[in-house]
């Protein structure tokens, strides 16, 4: 762990194996922190807090600069890592990788330009001003879906906007964790500013948001631990970025090849591991066989399920064998309510671990079984078939989750319409669902399961500051 500017062990000396779920081996032994190890990087931080704060914009822009620079000369090494880790295909690791670097970079420039104000007062002679400050020590807790970017987009714009952070990662992806925490440690912030802790979540994630010490919250994950952080956070600053059920839509003006191409990115990308994936599709009914038969061939086609290290690969196993284990349910509760398997089903053999899943596409799923209802976070493209724009709009808000949608229309009216009437914070036009940019703000709508709070650009920024009113006489 890295605490207080020092690399450490935990205070108990207790460890925990890391397992790759690409090749079932062993890869590291990591420290198994506990509340006294939050605890005390929370002090660190809050030591820290003072001094950092006080840097100038500028300084602490040229230290994300530096973090930066530490990814950049470390790519080769941070993508075999993360596939080994995370068991995302090298091919993906690399993107992940090259959108880290940006993130840092993002956060750089954009921490320069975090102004305030200069508001009227309704007294003569009086001046007013209104200026940001950081709100202290911001407590991140993250996933292992993306285990550099999603750090990344609540570390960095907490430290570019001047507050002190402690980190604790996903237990899964901890290997990961410590590859990206090793950059930051050398581009020599002062000790304290930020810190790492590995450890279950139920504890040192606990911990870090309940803790007094800690003045904000990033918190991004699925909506029942959100739910628990949110709790345990109660009356603190917040971003939640929770979880995600967010329907393509397909009308029957739509462009299919665009359509289908698009898809194969949605239900694919990091084995649908993704809260933007797209877990459900709901395709109207007069274009929904051509479709599905589009959607197969391209899957054929391009969707290589195999050795994430192989240059070839573009489907690598699970994560967990709790992803997996619901994406099991929830393809098994769509069959026996009357789906179809037009590609894929089941787990794949002949690999080094049972984590592999098969590409998978269900025809004529019912709109309310599991893998319509809920998040299954796996290689799935279920197939709701839909009559009109209107049943599309009804099915994509009886959802509890509100974090992204998209559409696809030739019509943009009916495109307008759709992002005016669906409650998702996030809405592509003939776009995939996993599609987004490092410096636009994302999460979910008020009243849904998906959160609450922006990541992207300087929208956590905004969050993790606050205004101070100074009035001069």
């Amino acid at each position: 762990m890295f605490v207080d500017g020092a690399w450490t062990s935990s205070l108990s000396g207790d460890t925990f194996t890391a397992e790759s779920p690409a090749t079932g081996e062993e890869i590291g032994s990591v420290p198994r922190g506990d509340r006294d190890d939050a605890r005390l990087a929370i002090g660190a931080a809050n030591r820290a807090a003072d001094g950092w704060a006080h840097t100038t914009a500028f300084e602490r822009a040229a230290a994300m600069h530096r973090i930066a620079d530490q990814v950049d000369q470390r790519r080769e090494e941070l993508t075999r890592t993360l596939t080994l880790d995370q068991g995302k295909p090298v091919v993906e690791a690399r993107d992940e990788v090259e959108e880290l670097v940006q993130y840092w970079r993002n956060a750089a420039e954009d921490g320069k330009r975090l102004e305030g104000r200069l508001p009227n007062s309704i007294s003569p002679g009086k001046r007013v001003l209104l200026i940001r400050r950081p709100r202290g020590v911001i407590g991140v807790i993250t996933p292992w879906n993306w285990p550099y970017t999603m750090p990344a987009e609540l570390i960095a714009p907490a430290l570019a906007s001047g507050n002190t952070v402690v980190w604790t990662p996903a237990t899964t992806t901890a290997i990961a964790a410590i590859a990206l925490a090793e950059c930051v440690a050398e581009a020599d912030l002062p000790p304290g500013v930020f810190n790492l802790v590995t450890g279950p979540g139920s504890t040192v994630g606990d911990e870090i948001a309940r803790n007094p010490g800690t003045h904000g919250v990033g918190f991004i994950g699925s909506t029942e631990t959100g739910q628990k952080v949110a709790a345990a956070a109660a009356g603190k600053a917040a971003i939640l970025e929770l979880g995600g059920n967010g329907p393509i839509v397909v009308l029957d003006d739509a462009d299919l090849d665009l359509a289908a191409e698009a898809t194969v990115t949605a239900c694919f990308l990091c084995a649908g591991q993704s809260c933007t994936a797209g877990e459900r599709l709901l395709v109207h009914r007069d274009v929904r066989e051509e479709f599905v038969a589009k959607l197969a061939r391209l899957v054929t086609e391009r969707v290589v399920l195999g050795d994430p290290f192989a240059e070839a690969t573009t489907l690598g196993p699970l994560n967990n064998a709790g992803v997996a284990e619901k994406m099991d349910e929830h393809v098994a509760d769509a069959l026996e309510r009357g789906a179809t398997v037009v590609s894929g089903g089941a787990r794949a053999g002949g690999f080094p671990t049972d984590l592999y899943w098969q590409a998978t596409i269900l025809d004529g799923v019912p709109a309310d079984s599991l893998v319509a209802q809920e998040e299954t976070f796996g290689p799935v493209a279920p197939i709701v078939a839909i009559d009109s724009l209107e049943q599309a709009i009804e099915l994509a808000n009886a959802s509890p989750f509100g974090l992204l949608s998209a559409i696809f229309t030739r019509d943009i009216a009916k495109g307008l319409r759709y992002a005016d009437s669906v409650r998702t914070g996030w809405v592509n036009v003939n776009e995939s669902s996993n599609y987004w940019e490092t410096h636009l703000p994302f999460g979910g709508r008020s009243g849904s399961q998906s959160g609450i709070g922006r990541v992207g650009g300087t929208a956590p920024m905004e969050s993790f500051t606050e205004l101070q009113t100074v009035v001069l006489s």
